[in-house]
């Protein structure tokens, strides 16, 4: 078996092979290595015989374009070079030239001397041994529930870090995702191109992760570190991490419901709890506006203290910020309730002029939304639903309060003021449809 770790050690080292002579309008950002106007054939006579040698030079046919030339397995490979504050020939971007081509000779030298091995990496991954994080669930488990005495601790953790030394992530969230997460909806990573410090492992192949910079991709929501080609075979397993996510509002709304392990937002549910303990009669609920710095101060407190966050009436004592707050929180969703990709669908069946086929039809598109976001949307119609059984005092039925949901719940995919305008009366009546037949729907 291949050492990738070992082969990255053993790549050629750059050489800057300097131009002797003072060289005119050269760019500022490059150094000696600049050789001006040359050929292929200057420039290949400049490196041969130097492994790793590099230059760079300016094309005879383009001028204002260039070129890095660079000696590997005895042959000039000629890559066009380009600057925009950092320099790259390919996606990676780096602070240096001598970055680039470190990078560049690990990248080759890997790839020529391990490419079969490189191909298979993902095809036996330890990340699906499901048997692997069996084997340590039960010690981990015991870590995580802190009931252990310290001389216990102390032995499973040198256990585990001998057993797991490069993948020990993958083991805790195998261990949250059987014994803690109980709404364990499904959600994709948050993959993002990623800069290691130090030595790292890709915990879906557990193979070493080479390269200087952007040598794979993390999880900004749970951690995950694994080779950009591994990102494409890793399940939709997401566990967020709590320390990972910084507010309440603006949030994904599944990546917030399984970082906290709720079955929907923990501030869609205080504020409802909060609503229906003091607000069902007041007139115009959700209708009238409280003060927008309020409702901010609102949200401050979700993002700061999440489900400790105070909104009772003594804080808060008129009613209207908290309704205010909690359509806040919907508008503020990057994804809205009802989602970009079943919106259209929602929208035709709100076109269908029988009433019965409508509802099969609303019913159908519901089934598609992420579990999460049918959760929400079910548990926040059985709350409308409350508010409508009290219109004689707050005089809100179902159709006012689609006027004031519609736009709040669902939002066309592209960013269109027209297209916006034209579905209004639609979004309103999907959202009283939901409320009336909430009982039947949901």
């Amino acid at each position: 078996m291949y050492s990738v770790y070992q082969l990255q050690q053993e790549a050629p080292r750059p050489k800057r092979i300097i131009c002797p002579r003072e060289v005119e309008n050269r760019p500022k950002y490059y150094g000696r290595e600049f050789h001006g106007i040359i050929s292929r054939e200057q420039a290949d006579e400049l490196l041969r015989g130097v492994e790793g040698a590099y230059i760079l030079r300016e094309s005879q046919r383009q001028p204002g374009c260039y070129t890095l030339a660079l000696r590997f397995g005895n042959q000039t490979l000629n890559y066009r070079l380009f600057y925009d504050g950092k320099h790259f020939v390919g996606e990676k971007r780096f602070e240096s030239i001598h970055d680039l081509v470190t990078d560049g000779l690990i990248t080759l030298y890997i790839e020529t001397k391990a490419s079969e091995y490189i191909s298979k990496m993902t095809t036996n991954p330890i990340y699906e041994h499901i048997g692997y994080a069996t084997l340590l669930r039960e010690k981990v488990s015991r870590r995580l529930s802190r009931s252990k005495n310290e001389s216990r601790k102390a032995s499973v953790a040198n256990e585990e870090h001998t057993a797991v030394e490069k993948i020990s992530s993958l083991v805790r969230r195998a261990a949250l995702t059987h014994n803690d997460n109980h709404f364990n909806y499904e959600k994709t990573h948050n993959f993002k191109v990623h800069t290691f410090r130090g030595p790292h492992w890709c915990e879906y192949c557990a193979n070493f992760m080479w390269g200087l910079i952007a040598q794979g991709v993390q999880c900004s929501d749970c951690g995950l570190n694994v080779h950009k080609q591994c990102s494409k075979h890793v399940p939709n397993d997401c566990q967020p991490d709590l320390k990972r996510i910084k507010k309440v509002y603006c949030c994904d709304l599944t990546t917030l419901v399984k970082a906290h392990n709720t079955q929907r937002p923990m501030v869609v549910d205080i504020c409802i709890r909060e609503i229906e303990a003091r607000g069902l009669k007041s007139e115009g609920l959700y209708r009238v506006s409280g003060f927008t710095e309020h409702i901010e101060d609102v949200k401050m407190a979700f993002d700061r203290d999440g489900e400790k966050a105070d909104i009772s009436a003594n804080i808060y004592p008129d009613i209207n910020i908290i309704t205010g707050a909690l359509k806040l929180y919907f508008r503020d969703l990057p994804i809205p309730v009802i989602t970009y990709d079943t919106y259209s669908k929602f929208i035709e069946a709100a076109k269908i002029p029988n009433s019965d086929e409508r509802l099969e039809a609303v019913h159908e598109v519901l089934m598609l939304l992420p579990p999460a976001h049918y959760e929400t949307l079910r548990y926040l119609m059985i709350h409308l639903k409350k508010v409508t059984m009290n219109e004689k005092d707050n005089l809100m039925n179902a159709e006012n309060l689609g006027i004031v949901f519609g736009p709040t719940l669902m939002r066309p995919p592209e960013d269109s003021t027209l297209t916006t305008l034209h579905d209004m009366r639609y979004q309103k009546l999907i959202v009283q449809i939901l409320i009336e037949n909430e009982d039947v729907l949901f």
